[in-house]
C-alpha cells in the first residue's frame, strides 16, 4: 500500500509530525492499539510503501525502513488529570512561546496559524508535569489524536535546550473527542536513560472522561541529529 503524508503535517522543517504519521500507520496497521517505532524521519509528499503481514507492518522508503508497526499489547497509564482552568493557566507557561526548535510545527508550532498550535506549560505543584487546552474541529481523525498526544510530552523539559524527536509511540483511542468542546492534554516525564527519555500523555474530554492514552519514548538530538 502506498502512504504520502503531507506537507502540512510536518514536524520539523522537511519531515513528518511524528505524532500524526503514527496515527496513519496505526489506523491503517493496528486500529485497536499500536506500537510505531520511527527508525529515520518520515519524509514530507513522498510516496512510502506500507509493508503489512500477520505480526507487525513495515513503511519503506526504497529499501530504508522509515518505521514498523504492532499491535499494542497494553493501555498505557493513564496521566492524572487537571481541571481545565489549571490547564488554561499552564499555557501561560509554554516555554515554546520564547523561542521554539521547530516553530513551524502542525501540533505545538507558535507560527502555524493553520495548525493545532498546542501550549503545553508545567503544572504547577506537579513538577515534570504540563498541561494545555484543545479544542477539537468538526472531523478529528485518528492522526490528528496522536498528534495531539505526541507533542506535549515533548515539553514536559525544554526542548530548547535539549531538543529531542519522537522515537517510539504507544496509544490507544478510547473515545471520540467532542468536536467543538474543551478538552484537556496533560503529560507527564515518567523517566530517562541517557539520550532516551520516557512521557506519557492523556487526553480528557467533557466531564473528565478520558478521552486517549499514550506512552512515547523521546530520543536528544546530537550534533548531527540523532
Amino acid at each position: 500500500m502506498e502512504v504520502r503524508v503531507p506537507a502540512r503535517f510536518n514536524g520539523p522543517p522537511g519531515s513528518a509530525q511524528g505524532g500524526w504519521v503514527c496515527g496513519l500507520l496505526a489506523r491503517l496497521a493496528a486500529p485497536e492499539g499500536a506500537v510505531v517505532t520511527l527508525l529515520s524521519p518520515p519524509p514530507l509528499e513522498t510516496p512510502l510503501l506500507l509493508e503489512t503481514g500477520p505480526r507487525r507492518a513495515v513503511l519503506r522508503l526504497g529499501e530504508e525502513v522509515v518505521a514498523t508497526v504492532a499491535a499494542a499489547t497494553s493501555d498505557p497509564p493513564a496521566v492524572d488529570p487537571v481541571p481545565p482552568e489549571v490547564a488554561a493557566a499552564a499555557e501561560d507557561g509554554f516555554p515554546g512561546a520564547d523561542g521554539h526548535p521547530f516553530p513551524t510545527c502542525f501540533a505545538c508550532g507558535p507560527d502555524r496559524a493553520d495548525g493545532l498550535r498546542l501550549r503545553p506549560g508545567p503544572v504547577p505543584g506537579r513538577p515534570g508535569d504540563a498541561a494545555c487546552r484543545w479544542t477539537p474541529g468538526p472531523h478529528t481523525s485518528d492522526e490528528v489524536l496522536w498528534a495531539v498526544l505526541d507533542c506535549p510530552g515533548g515539553w514536559t523539559g525544554d526542548p530548547r535546550a535539549d531538543p529531542a524527536v519522537l522515537t517510539r509511540m504507544t496509544a490507544r483511542l478510547l473515545a471520540p473527542p467532542v468536536p467543538g468542546a474543551p478538552h484537556v492534554v496533560v503529560a507527564r516525564a515518567a523517566g530517562r536513560t541517557g539520550r532516551t527519555a520516557v512521557k506519557l500523555t492523556s487526553v480528557y474530554g467533557p466531564g473528565g472522561a478520558l478521552v486517549a492514552t499514550a506512552s512515547a519514548r523521546w530520543t536528544a538530538l546530537d550534533a548531527e541529529g540523532l
